[in-house]
């Protein structure tokens, strides 16, 4: 008797850790970075690399496979996807692979009376939870690199900081919105990311898309820099809505509450749902930095945008 999980450790990892390997290597990586990248030993880094492994023709000619283990090479190489993203995306191809798939087969080769059964492997959700959680992070990393290179970005960012958030699809809440911890400061010209971007940790610019999102706008990215009217007229002139809403003295309600005033203001102005790029700003009140926040499709739209227009 022979589980599936045994063809997995047996043929399909080792074809996968070899390719993987392989790539990073082409990617610039040490040897040891790629031991780390892919949580095994040096040593076995040195046997992948001079074919001491065996491995699997069929696993190694998919093309499912193939697209994978480059995708998932160039987001580990680039810092863009985590280990645990990229577990997720390699654990998403073996399920799929398993049910009635390539897997499947070769697990019906080792168990030939299994070729006549009924039976389905996908036990794992592709479109689980984590992975959207994962994907938002790797895309929020994205928009940050664009971000915190693109020149002239430093000086936009408000007393308060800047922020770069997105959100997973079906978002509810704070927790569901990815953000750079402590905030993006600039630091002698130079915009600073403080650490790794995390879920729940803004409250400002999460709540800023959060209140659009409950107004109707399809937006999962957003970003505040500091207000300027001329950056206002120009945003305005390339037919980007803009809607100026009235911050609270001492702090805004529940975000998408129906008195919030971001809300309230995107309502009112009657921004078309499918609006790609929405530009929300206040001038300021009691204690309040005047501020402009660009609400796009995703970060990496949302960075290219103030990019643009900076």
């Amino acid at each position: 008797m022979r589980f599936v999980e045994e063809v997995v450790v047996d043929e399909f990892l080792p074809t996968v850790r070899s390719l993987l390997a392989e790539e990073l290597r082409e990617r610039g990586l040490t040897q040891r970075e790629v031991a780390d990248a892919l949580g095994i030993s040096q040593s076995a880094v040195s046997k992948y690399a001079h074919g001491d492994v065996a491995t699997n023709d069929r696993v190694a000619a998919d093309g499912r496979v193939a697209e994978t283990v480059e995708r998932v090479a160039e987001g580990l190489a680039s810092g863009d996807l985590s280990r645990v993203a990229a577990l997720v995306e390699l654990e998403v191809l073996i399920r799929r692979l398993e049910a009635g798939d390539l897997l499947a087969e070769l697990h019906e080769a080792a168990m030939p009376a299994l070729a006549d059964a009924e039976y389905d492997f996908a036990v794992h959700d592709p479109d689980s939870g984590l992975r959207e959680r994962e994907r938002t992070l790797t895309s929020l990393r994205r928009g940050l690199r664009t971000l915190t290179a693109t020149s002239g970005f430093a000086a936009r960012i408000p007393h308060v900081g800047s922020n770069l958030v997105e959100c997973v699809p079906d978002a509810v809440d704070i927790e569901d919105v990815a953000a750079v911890p402590g905030r993006v400061f600039d630091v002698k010209g130079t915009a600073r990311v403080p650490s790794d971007p995390e879920f729940g940790v803004s409250e400002h610019v999460a709540g800023v898309l959060l209140s659009a999102r409950a107004a109707g706008l399809g937006v999962r990215g957003a970003v505040n820099v500091r207000y300027d009217p001329d950056l206002v007229e120009r945003v305005a002139d390339a037919g980007v809505p803009t809607v100026e809403f009235t911050p609270r003295e001492y702090g805004e309600t529940d975000p998408g509450a129906s008195d919030d005033p971001v809300r309230a203001a995107l309502e009112t102005a009657g921004v078309d749902a499918d609006a790609e790029t929405v530009v929300v700003y206040q001038t300021g009140g009691v204690g309040v930095e005047p501020v402009l926040y660009v609400l796009g499709p995703d970060a990496p739209a949302v960075a290219r945008t103030v990019r643009d227009l900076v």
